[in-house]
């Protein structure tokens, strides 16, 4: 397995364990206000693989920090702030990537 949405998988990755924030209530990108900085804490895509390898290749890894950038009229989709640059992400997508929020 791919270790990206296998809980009995441990995270590492080729620099290492991938760090881990703890004491923080478990939130999704999608329940983040625009505005809001966060950090990924890691991705589960469950049932596909493929949307949480993809989510990963975007930058979405585990110690990334993330801002919300705006969000559609309806809610969706929502653009996000990673690295350095903006990637829109649908509500299921981003519901996939868990993470500890930071300051506003």
């Amino acid at each position: 397995m791919n270790g990206l949405n296998d809980p009995s998988s441990d995270s590492t990755t080729a620099a290492g364990p991938a760090p881990t924030v703890v004491g923080a209530p478990p939130r999704t990108l999608a329940e983040l206000a625009p505005g809001s900085r966060a950090t990924v804490t890691r991705i589960a895509a469950g049932d596909a693989p493929a949307v949480g390898r993809r989510l990963h290749d975007l930058g979405f890894g585990p110690g990334t920090v993330v801002e919300v950038v705006r969000r559609a009229p309806l809610r969706d989709p929502v653009v996000y702030r990673v690295k350095d640059y903006e990637v829109c992400l649908r509500r299921a997508q981003a519901q996939c990537v868990h993470v500890a929020e930071g300051e506003r």
